[in-house]
């Protein structure tokens, strides 16, 4: 068997997947390459140390149990700050020089650097059948909301939905580590490190977004190998649960009790950690459904990306669940049909558009609505054009618009809702 290092130089030497899996495909029973593979790719599995120098000159060798022991100590924390430094200055100098470059570094900095990551080594395990496997990082992810209306239902959670980076931040021994949530590692927040590095926070995973006054600025800071600027960021939480939980892929408290058990950990947040604002609605009711609309027009006021909904008995799940929805704001307005418009092409001889004109909120629209109309829709309202030119219609959109003019107001991806009366000029 080559020596670890020598598989990962040999990988680094072509750029192939098929030839890269044929090198692992040919080294994976090696126990050490594993134990290695398991450090470095886990995202779990961190060392607290950021600067990791290479070596220079040849030292006498190092054993891959001596490694392992002296990692396990930064793993552990038992090793932080200068003592870290020092551990690691020991390793290099006991290490050859190739053997600390190319396999023990590349561990310490969770980068092998040779085009090979969890997904490429769990693949070829479970083509030769190996139980081997690297552990995935995975967090809840949301579906769209608009696509399934029918799970909308019943008390729900509904949150604003910030527009920031996505941050989960796991606390261990006393130390908090940010993820993004494909499991990288976020380096340039080292306060809301540092407000998350407390003992009654150990074992917990917290899920949020990182905001900041300007996003794209904040963006551009993300990945910056130095000197990022994020004094301004904060974290905003939304959620909470125990690391054994979110390890095995489910929390055991549904939404409202982690909601309540993260309230009550606020009490003890720093002020660049802050909690997402949210209300409990029961979408089966009038009550519910007026209260959505108000939060709905607030999220566009304020800037929100959207909303999210989580039914109040949900658990949380470390995959893409239908316990958490997300959708977008909306606006609706109601204006007078003034005009009908036949259709085209398969639509020839049925209904078009609606030309739509009216006055909502202090603005006057004026634009023309063809989707959100079924083929029924269209046949149905065709027949009946003569008696539609002055009935009131809602109409949903993703936003307001101003006309080149400047003389009047649309909107952008109007919709057909449906008729608000049965009378001209009638709104109910």
């Amino acid at each position: 068997m080559l020596e670890p290092w020598k598989i990962i130089v040999e990988l680094e030497s072509d750029n192939s997947r098929l030839f890269k899996e044929s090198v692992i495909e040919a080294h994976l029973n090696d126990k050490i390459f594993q134990e290695g593979l398991i450090m470095c790719l886990d995202p779990l599995i961190t060392f607290g140390v950021k600067q990791v120098p290479e070596s220079q000159k040849d030292g006498t060798g190092l054993s891959w149990t001596e490694f392992r022991k002296a990692a396990n100590q930064l793993i552990d924390r038992k090793k932080t700050g200068h003592a870290a430094r020092d551990l690691i200055i020991d390793l290099i100098e006991l290490s050859k020089k190739d053997q600390w470059n190319d396999w023990f570094r590349r561990i310490l900095i969770k980068d092998l650097r040779c085009g090979v990551s969890e997904k490429t080594v769990n693949n070829v395990a479970k083509k030769m059948d190996l139980e081997f496997r690297v552990p995935v990082f995975s967090c809840m992810l949301a579906h769209d909301g608009a696509k399934h209306p029918k799970k909308i239902k019943g008390d729900c959670l509904v949150e604003y939905k910030y527009d920031g980076v996505r941050v989960i931040g796991i606390v261990k021994n006393e130390r908090a580590t940010l993820y993004s949530r494909n499991g990288k590692i976020f380096n340039n927040f080292p306060h809301i490190e540092s407000a998350l590095s407390k003992i009654e926070y150990n074992n917990f995973v917290f899920d949020g977004e990182v905001m900041s006054d300007d996003f794209q600025a904040l963006m551009k800071q993300v990945y910056r190998k130095s000197g990022a600027k994020t004094d301004d960021a904060y974290l905003a939480l939304f959620d909470l649960l125990p690391l054994e939980e979110f390890n095995n892929g489910k929390s055991k408290l549904n939404s409202i009790e982690r909601k309540e058990e993260l309230n009550k950990l606020s009490k003890t947040f720093d002020d660049v950690i802050k909690l997402v604002d949210y209300e409990i609605i029961n979408f089966d009711n009038e009550d519910g459904q007026n209260k959505f609309s108000v939060m709905n027009k607030e999220a566009l006021d304020k800037g929100f990306e959207g909303l999210m909904i989580k039914p109040n008995n949900s658990y949380y799940e470390s995959k893409r669940s239908h316990a958490w929805l997300k959708i977008k704001p909306f606006i609706e307005v109601t204006l007078k049909v003034v005009d009908i418009q036949e259709g085209s092409g398969k639509h020839a001889g049925k209904l078009g558009a609606f030309q739509v004109e009216g006055d909502d909120d202090g603005k006057f629209f004026s634009l023309s609505v063809g989707s959100g109309l079924t083929d029924d829709d269209r046949e149905k309202f065709w027949s009946a054009k003569d008696k539609l030119i002055g009935r009131m219609v809602e109409i949903r959109a993703d936003a307001i618009t101003q006309s080149i003019e400047g003389e009047h107001f649309s909107l952008r991806f109007p919709r057909f809702k449906n008729f608000r009366g049965f009378k001209e000029d009638e709104k109910i």
